[in-house]
């Protein structure tokens, strides 16, 4: 098989991955924002596996410029993509839909009248330097966020998602950098190979999870905090860590500490991290460590608010004390666990009085 055939082979299995991979998702999880993201950058996804070539050239044809236009705008679907998935709470904007929009069209630009006067390197380089930038985005929302998920199986496979994804754009946004006009057929057979055995990784990580943990139909709902009690099919050492850190959270109030974490929580009982997340996973019952942290700041709130004597403290006042760092997710988690918003939860109560 000659390399023209191979590459043609492999573009069509990526694209056919990519569309199974979107309808699925569409399918089971249309209602689900990160998996509408993530079919959105299946599609995208299957635009630059038509597209894309190693190497620059100043002449493209116009039909190939609206699917390369694409291509380069699903590194913001990208972006979306990672934050949705490691955040419950994340919601789309109009201005992120504005910002698809303009690199969608710089590019699109850039094909179309850029290069063509002759400023192809200029252009090839800003639309790449613009998908890097993205991934970086990416990675640093990754990084940030990936620590707080208490599934193991679930955790790894959003990582190895967004890891693999991110290589494969960020080598292939160096490449067009670097590379000149004319690279050859190996270099694309490469490239298409490469990216069909990430879509075919990911798609196998994929099914290796639960669907509804990867892809939760809702923001996690806070299980309710209760005096701790024997756990069925806890051995006693690790009741007696359960104990020790509802102790930390009910008699010290230690999540009121700022940027607390899963990894000084750990050290504070004296246990690995995987560990701590195991207890708070499978003894607790929660799938998120904000979500905990959460759980025991809105209780805290709640009783200020119901409280006579706080009628006249500030609500971002009682969300500062309970350990929230801003009103708005003070706001929004409170609602998520109440129904209403600490305002009308504050005057219910009080007029019950």
């Amino acid at each position: 098989m000659t390399p023209a055939a191979t590459e043609l082979a492999f573009r069509a299995a990526a694209v056919a991955l990519l569309l199974v991979l979107a309808a699925s998702l569409l399918s089971d999880f249309r209602n689900v924002l990160a998996a509408r993201l993530g079919a959105a950058f299946a599609l995208g996804s299957a635009a630059h596996a038509v597209s894309y070539s190693v190497g620059t050239s100043s002449l493209v044809p116009a039909w190939h410029a609206p699917l390369i236009a694409l291509s380069t705008g699903n590194i913001v679907v990208f972006w979306l993509f990672t934050r949705a998935l490691f955040d419950d709470e994340f919601r789309l904007r109009r201005w992120h839909g504005l910002t698809w929009g303009l690199v969608t069209a710089f590019s699109f630009v850039s094909c179309l009248w850029i290069a063509p006067g002759g400023h192809v390197r200029v252009a090839v380089t800003a639309v790449n330097l613009i998908v890097l930038g993205f991934i970086a985005l990416a990675i640093v929302q990754t990084i940030g966020s990936w620590s707080a998920d208490l599934v193991e199986r679930r955790r790894r496979v959003r990582v190895f998602i967004v890891c693999a994804a991110a290589l494969y754009g960020g080598l292939n946004a160096l490449l067009q950098i670097l590379a000149g006009s004319d690279v050859g057929d190996v270099a694309n057979t490469v490239n298409t190979g490469v990216l069909a055995s990430i879509v075919a990784a990911i798609a196998y990580a994929m099914m290796r999870v639960d669907g509804a943990d990867l892809f939760p139909a809702a923001a996690e709902a806070a299980p309710a905090i209760a005096a701790s009690q024997p756990i069925i099919g806890e051995d006693a050492a690790d009741q007696k860590l359960i104990d020790a850190l509802m102790r930390l959270m009910a008699d010290e109030r230690i999540y009121r500490q700022e940027n607390i974490s899963i990894g000084v929580l750990a050290g504070r009982l004296k246990i690995p991290e995987y560990r701590l997340r195991r207890l708070i996973n499978q003894g607790l019952g929660y799938r998120n460590f904000n979500v905990f942290l959460n759980n025991h700041r809105i209780e805290e709130a709640k009783a200020a608010l119901a409280d006579p004597a706080q009628a006249k403290v500030p609500v971002i006042t009682i969300a500062m004390d309970s350990g929230f760092q801003s009103l708005g997710p003070f706001n929004r988690a409170f609602k998520a666990v109440t129904g209403v918003t600490p305002t009308e939860y504050r005057r219910l109560k009080v007029n019950a009085v």
